[in-house]
């Protein structure tokens, strides 16, 4: 199972601890009927290389093996009655059979193993098991017996000086007392203590002459030598708990004893032999050079000795185990030994501990719990909101030995169903996922402990634990909830935590504030998260345009040596000072160097400042700029950094005319990351961009069907209100220009049934029947204004849409019904009205006044007339002269006979008033001048005139349906036709 898969299941099993069925539920057995399964289940399973036994505990329980021969006793910390009849009856390969039996109040198990059996003990998932396998096979030839009495010396330069004698020399120094060995070449020694002597034994056999040795000093009383066939030593009573240190200087050993500023040596980790076998000890000793069995007189027995070459390396406190002892020592290794045959033995720098059968030696995790013992649960830190150092520590025995200590603590706390039931192990597991960064888990233990436990929700270190680990795991939201608390309302530490949180949320004030309330706690914090809170102050006093702040917290942020990557993200930061503060050039330096980092985290921002300085700069082009943001917005991604890297793609691309790739740059990040500020900076570029388009005139260089087309595209970003009807206005005054009416009806249509309500639905849907109109579609033009009826529309509305009803109704032959729509209208676009509808209806009397009246006195100006005045000319002539009304074809005659030569259509101009025909103008040509379609083209063409200058939306409108009112001010009140 991996690492991640153990603390998941872990931390999943103290979570659902509290609601997991009690002892005793019902469990399916087979047969008929089911039996109540107790606290503990024994689960048996077998593979091809060893058979397997776990032990599973309702609520957990401590274990502890011995060995009796071929029987492994197996007692827990909890009684029980568990069914074993699986391993009595059938038990599985190389198990002979069970027992079990209560002692003391405890459940002892019994496993007889096969006589080719072996047993391996452990701990995984809160559950004990035992893996049962063949014994290795023992090899073909016995290794020959150890000769400790004298080991071949390794090939090296000869140590003993020609005359066979080394002399001490002694002094000292600084309350210090300094013996120093010199020898011919570099010799091995061993320096370690055993009771209240010193013993210093070299590797090389020579006369040892301590003659010199001082007299009197208050470190040790006497020395003596020993010699022997490959070494030679010194024993030394020294007075008890003197600081003790071996130097190595070129082919000399010093001994100091007393207080002095000589380095501590290296540690020599001793360690169980993970290879396959019997159970052996191994010793790492770089340098070894002999293994030495040396008589101590004081204590008539033997220790075995290793010397090694400098510098100095020993263990620093004693080791007991069953059948010897390594004693402390400050050079090379000293073991003593419990019985006869302890075989200790080097190869190369490897030492290892060993007997034929292999050593007595605890379980791996029985000395994993020792040490969690030593180093203890996590304790409280001085403050809520502070993680202590020790609270990650895990110890020789690595992260997964102290993990599953606390986790099963932790669980067997959890069982407990009693009201007012102890929390301290929850809490110390807590505090150790805290101190580990596993912020998930911690959130997940925590949690549960509540569940339990309400009364937790009022422990400011509850609170703190939950709101740092949620802070690790970026929930900031429910981070700043538990920091909110009242119990942590006056806490600096906590309030520390909400400068960070505020700054990760962009709430630059108050992260400025709030950590102004935490200094005092800021220097018990550890280097990391005081570099992450003072880089926040900056970043907020940077926001806010505060430089010299923000400069000082950079420098407070650098003050402690950190990880290389975190401090290079404070160098980001810095960076962004220096370029506000005018460096340019030094800021981009700053950057470069950031960008070569192998964290994205770190490279991606530095790349896109520095993209954006050099394209400032002009040293690079936009062409270049954009191709670098497009890369590296797929490049890195989740963060603020891609939102950034998208709003500058997106403005270079609006610069340089690219309106669609600008708009889909912008919208490509969508609201993945809503909760981020830069989110709203982005959505308000989205909006402004789109509003410069179709408000500000951006997109009137397009064609027009181009600028629908990117409308289209892009119509969800159409604003609500009077912004979104003037932009949708803009575009349909476009349409019409180029005649695109279906696609500028489509628009209106939209806005009337599904935007606006009231007057404003009637003022669009009125210019949807105009377009109607314009497209001869009368019986939409009539449903659009059937649709939009209300009442309290303005006068000049009204007005309006009573002619644009009455031409609809025009355009479907229901002349009747237009005239009466109309008759009490007298203003001059009715009047035209009702000539055109006259001329339709063939009544010539009464179109030739109506007609004549539109001219109004236009024969007193000498200007030429227009298309549209000469077509009514023409139209009051032929009237007159189908109704055979003399008299007024000679006033117009005589009244417009000075235009003729400056007409468009002199000819038909001269026949409709005169009757005489020239010859120049045929039936035909005569018959098109005063056609329906003239007549029309004429309406239309003042009808474009309509939407061009028209004004955009005003004020000052009549009170409006509720429903509409926040629309009303969209489309302003219709005006009369342009006259011709």
């Amino acid at each position: 199972m991996s690492l991640r898969q153990t603390l998941r299941s872990g931390v999943a099993a103290v979570c659902i601890a509290g609601v997991v069925a009690p002892a005793g539920v019902a469990a399916p057995e087979p047969g008929p009927k089911t039996a109540a399964r107790g606290p503990l289940d024994v689960r048996v399973a077998q593979a091809s290389e060893f058979s397997r036994i776990e032990f599973h505990w309702a609520g957990g329980a401590r274990a502890t093996t011995r060995r009796d021969g071929q029987k492994l006793i197996v007692t827990f910390s909890r009684d029980a009655d568990p069914d074993i009849a699986r391993l009595r009856t059938s038990p599985p390969r190389w198990l002979a059979g069970a027992e079990k039996r209560r002692v003391g109040g405890k459940l002892e198990l019994t496993l007889i193993l096969a006589d080719d059996a072996d047993a391996k003990v452990g701990a995984a998932d809160g559950a004990t098991y035992v893996n049962v396998f063949e014994k290795p096979a023992p090899p073909p030839e016995p290794e020959k017996p150890v000769d400790w009495a004298v080991e071949p010396e390794p090939p090296r330069a000869n140590p003993v000086p020609a005359s066979g004698v080394v002399a001490m020399d002694a002094k000292v120094v600084n309350s210090q007392t300094l013996l120093t060995f010199t020898w011919a070449n570099p010799a091995g020694a061993a320096v370690f203590r055993r009771g209240d002597t010193v013993w210093v034994v070299f590797d090389a056999s020579a006369k040892l002459d301590v003659s010199k040795a001082p007299k009197g000093v208050r470190h040790f009383s006497a020395l003596e030598t020993f010699r022997g066939a490959d070494y030679s030593a010194v024993r030394i009573d020294a007075a008890k708990g003197v600081p003790l240190f071996a130097t190595a200087q070129g082919n000399s050993w010093i001994i100091a004893f007393g207080p002095g500023d000589q380095g501590q040596p290296s540690i020599v980790r001793v360690s169980r032999d993970a290879t396959d076998g019997p159970p052996i000890l191994k010793a790492p000793v770089a340098g070894a050079t002999r293994v030495i069995r040396m008589p101590d007189p004081g204590a008539g027995d033997e220790v075995t000795v290793v010397t090694a070459l400098g510098p100095a390396k020993g263990l620093p406190s004693r080791r007991d185990y069953v059948q010897m002892a390594i004693l402390p020592s400050v050079q090379g290794l000293a073991v003593e030994s419990f019985v006869e045959d302890l075989q200790v033995s080097r190869e190369n720098d490897i030492v290892r501990i060993a007997r034929e059968r292999g050593l007595t030696l605890s379980p791996a995790w029985a000395g994993q719990e020792r040490e969690s013992e030593a180093l203890g649960v996590p304790r409280r830190a001085a403050m809520p909101g502070l993680i202590d150092p020790d609270w990650g520590k895990v110890g020789e025995s690595g992260f997964l030995a102290r993990y599953n200590t606390l986790f099963t603590a932790a669980t067997e706390e959890a069982a407990s169903r009693e009201k007012g039931s102890p929390v301290a192990a929850q809490m110390a597991l807590a505090r150790f996922l805290v101190g580990s960064e596993l912020s998930f888990e911690a959130i997940g233990v925590l949690n549960a402990a509540a569940r339990r436990h309400p009364e937790l929700f009022d422990d400011p270190e509850f609170r703190g634990l939950r709101g740092m680990a949620r802070v690790m795991a970026r929930r900031y939201k429910e981070a700043e909830a538990d920091f909110s608390a009242p119990v942590l309302s006056e806490d600096p530490s906590a309030a520390l935590w909400r400068s960070y949180i505020a700054a990760q949320q962009a709430h630059w004030p108050e992260t400025r504030t709030q950590f102004a309330r935490g200094v005092e706690a800021f220097a018990q914090f550890s280097p990391l998260w005081k570099a992450r809170f003072a880089r926040s102050d900056a970043q907020a006093a940077l926001a806010l345009g505060d430089l010299v702040g923000a400069e000082s917290r950079i420098r407070l942020a650098l003050a402690d040596r950190t990880d290389p990557l975190e401090e290079l993200e404070t160098r980001l930061v810095q960076a962004r000072v220096v370029e506000l503060q005018g460096g340019k050039d030094r800021a981009l330096r700053i950057y470069q160097a950031i960008t070569r980092a192998p964290l994205e985290k770190l490279s991606s921002p530095a790349l896109l400042r520095a993209t954006q300085i050099q394209l400032e700069t002009g040293r690079i082009t936009p062409v270049q700029a954009a191709q670098t943001f497009d890369g590296l917005r797929y490049r890195w991604r989740g963060d603020a950094t891609e939102l950034e890297t998208i709003r500058a793609l997106g403005q270079l691309y609006l610069s340089q005319g690219r309106y669609r790739e600008a708009l889909e740059a912008l919208r490509s990040a969508g609201m993945r990351l809503p909760d981020l500020p830069e989110a709203l900076q982005l959505q308000a570029d989205l909006s402004a961009a789109f509003r410069g388009l179709f408000l500000d005139g951006l997109a009137d260089g397009l064609e027009p069907i181009q600028a629908l087309a990117l409308f289209y595209d892009f119509k969800e970003l159409t604003p609500i209100g009077a912004d979104g009807d003037l932009m949708v206005r803009k575009l349909v005054r476009r349409l019409v220009d180029v005649d695109l009416l279906t696609q500028a009806a489509d628009l209106l249509k939209y806005q009337a049934d599904n935007r606006l309500d009231g007057v404003p639905r009637a003022q669009v849907a009125t210019d949807l029947a105009v377009i109607y109109l314009m497209d001869r579609k009368p019986e939409q033009a009539l449903q659009a204004i059937n649709s939009s009826r209300t009442t309290l529309l303005p006068s000049a509305m009204m007005l309006e849409r009573r002619l644009i009803e009455a031409r609809a109704w025009t355009g479907v032959g229901r002349y009747d019904a237009a005239l009466e729509i109309i008759e009490r209208d007298k203003s001059r676009e009715a009047d035209e009205l009702r000539a055109e509808i006259t001329w339709k209806q063939k009544n010539w009397a009464a179109a030739g006044p109506l007609f004549e009246r539109a001219l109004g006195d236009r024969w007193k100006r000498p200007d030429p007339l227009s298309s549209e005045e000469e077509g009514k000319l023409l139209r009051a002539g032929v009237a007159y002269s189908l109704a055979g009304d003399e008299a007024s074809l000679a006033r117009l005659e005589g009244q417009y006979n000075g235009f003729y030569e400056q007409a468009h259509n002199p000819e038909a101009l001269r026949v409709a008033l005169t009757g005489l025909p020239t010859g120049r103008v045929s039936a035909a040509d005569f018959g098109r001048v005063t056609a329906d379609n003239e007549a029309f083209a004429g309406w239309v063409s003042k009808m474009k005139v309509r939407f061009r200058t028209r004004p955009g939306p005003t004020g000052g409108k009549p009170a409006a349906a509720p429903a509409a009112a926040k629309q009303a001010a969209a489309d302003p009140p219709k005006t009369a036709p342009a006259k011709g």
